[in-house]
């Protein structure tokens, strides 16, 4: 696993708002945690499962942050996953480290963010 290669290739779908695109890079069997689904989807948990359930979720926060645009700052790697670092919405810095299946689709998904 290139994991610049994947950073690049995240970012820029997540910038071209294409949803088919961003969810290209994940499993049907995807988990997220993240501050956003409690902020954003009024999740208590803040966790989401299943691809369909994430691209809903993910639909409805492109469609409330139309000027969304990530800037990559930082890629680190690990095993069978990629920590990435940058700037996400609202001005904050956000990490989030993915976890790869044997297909190399991302499976698991936990976000850190600077102060919400």
């Amino acid at each position: 696993m290139d994991a610049e290669k994947f950073a690049k290739s995240w970012i820029e779908s997540w910038n071209s708002h294409d949803l088919n695109d961003i969810m290209s890079h994940y499993s049907d069997d995807l988990e997220i945690t993240t501050p956003m689904i409690k902020l954003a989807g009024g999740i208590e948990s803040g966790s989401l499962s299943g691809k369909e359930n994430v691209a809903a979720y993910w639909s409805k926060a492109l469609s409330k942050f139309p000027d969304l645009k990530f800037e990559l700052i930082d890629v680190t790697s690990g095993v069978n996953s990629v920590a990435l670092y940058y700037k996400s919405i609202m001005d904050k810095k956000a990490i989030e480290v993915m976890f790869f299946n044997e297909e190399g689709l991302v499976n698991k998904m936990i976000a850190h963010y600077t102060d919400l």
